[in-house]
């Protein structure tokens, strides 16, 4: 038998190796999606090696994510609940895709990966594995009675990579997972289990890997200029990047001025309330300039209709359903949206705030003439809105007049 495992090198997918090669005297390939883990992958292949894997596979998909997977979300300006910029479930479509792409080479009998029964990412993983390779058996470790009495918790697993010389960064005194990529780095898990406690303080934040504590951030603003293109930033400060150069650039900056946490208790798909602690730097600047442009070049009801979306495609991609047709249609709509959204932002950078400071488009809906308060002549006449609003207000009058105040119910 021959199993393609989803590893990361980190604490579950550690201890899989192993076990899938005992339980099932199978053949353990590993592969290690290279998303922006950037130094996480040192050493993958000599580790996976070294706890039983026949072979390993690193792919460079660095690129393919930002361009055809963060890029598409970012012109939807999907936020899942308000503050959850999404940064593990974006990769998690992608990741599957590569997956199956390495089953199908190596013709392979089964995939497995290290998500917990608990989770998101069993979901998000499986979904795409329907919808790319619907017959490919899949094993799932955490949902089975077998593995979970063995390893109960983290605690059992670190011990077992302690006895077994697997070398992990989860320890007894740091116990709490991580999941990084290009677009953010998540924690959860072990002592952020308790909503109540703090990562900030001095002997907890050496927690945090991409973005400096703001209050330690430099005391002088940074102004940066990002360039839109068809909702998409292809410019910093003049200096055109590919989508991947972009973000790498943007992390490093908003890093620097301590831009990006987030902090959050979010409703999982599988029913739970979890707690995860978030950084996403350069995400938090994207979204935040590509709203500045589609201010200006945005119809207004295309607009109020594309936000009506926003929650559902956000909720989409949470739920694993990127490769699902209403997450297509909804694509389609929003890429549609974008054709005007080209121009540039000014922000000023300061202590963990992103100010808007500045915008212009060719595209520009905004008119000044007509906007401003100062009697120049337009093509707005306040005369006309004297029938505006006496037409708005006509079934308001109508309610008083044949039903009564509507403060006396």
């Amino acid at each position: 038998m021959k199993i393609v495992l989803a590893y990361s090198g980190g604490l579950d997918t550690s201890v899989l190796v192993s076990w899938l090669k005992k339980k099932y005297s199978a053949e353990i390939i590993t592969f290690a999606a290279d998303v922006g883990q950037e130094e996480e992958l040192e050493g993958l292949e000599e580790k996976a090696r070294a706890t039983g894997a026949s072979k390993h596979y690193t792919l460079d998909l660095v690129d393919e994510f930002a361009a055809d997977f963060i890029y598409p979300m970012i012109r939807a300006n999907a936020i899942y609940e308000g503050q959850y910029f999404l940064g593990t479930s974006i990769a998690r479509p992608l990741i599957g895709k590569a997956h199956i792409d390495i089953v199908r080479k190596e013709s392979a009998d089964a995939v497995s990966h290290g998500a917990t029964g608990k989770g998101n990412d069993q979901v998000r993983f499986e979904l795409a594995y329907a919808a790319l390779a619907p017959d490919i058996r899949i094993i799932s470790p955490w949902r089975m009675k077998e593995f979970r009495n063995e390893f109960p918790g983290r605690k059992e697993m670190i011990q077992y990579c302690a006895e077994n010389n697997i070398n992990v960064e989860a320890s007894a005194s740091k116990p709490y997972s991580m999941d990084r990529n290009l677009l953010h780095i998540s924690y959860e898990a072990g002592i952020l289990e308790d909503p109540w406690f703090d990562p900030t303080t001095s002997d907890n934040k050496s927690m945090f890997k991409l973005t400096q504590d703001p209050e330690e951030a430099p005391d002088q603003a940074e102004y940066i200029e990002l360039h839109f293109e068809q909702g998409d930033c292809v410019a910093i400060n003049n200096r055109r990047m590919v989508p991947s150069a972009v973000l790498k650039s943007l992390n490093k900056i908003a890093g620097k001025h301590g831009i990006g946490r987030v902090d959050l208790v979010e409703n999982r798909f599988v029913g739970m309330k979890s707690r995860g602690v978030y950084e996403t730097p350069g995400g938090t600047i994207l979204v935040h300039a590509h709203r500045q442009i589609e201010s200006l070049a945005m119809d207004r009801e295309l607009m109020h209709l594309r936000d009506s979306l926003i929650p559902k495609y956000a909720e989409l991609i949470y739920n694993g359903f990127w490769f699902a047709p209403e997450r297509e249609a909804l694509q389609a709509l929003i890429d549609n949206s974008q054709r005007s959204i080209t121009g540039t932002v000014r922000l000023k950078l300061y202590k963990g705030n992103v100010i808007t400071v500045g915008r212009k488009s060719d595209y520009s809906m905004y008119d000044e003439e007509i906007a401003s308060m100062e009697g120049v002549k337009s093509d707005y006449d306040p005369d006309d809105a004297t029938g505006f609003i006496k037409l708005q207000g006509l079934r308001l009058r109508s309610r008083y007049l044949k039903q009564g105040n509507p403060l006396k119910s």
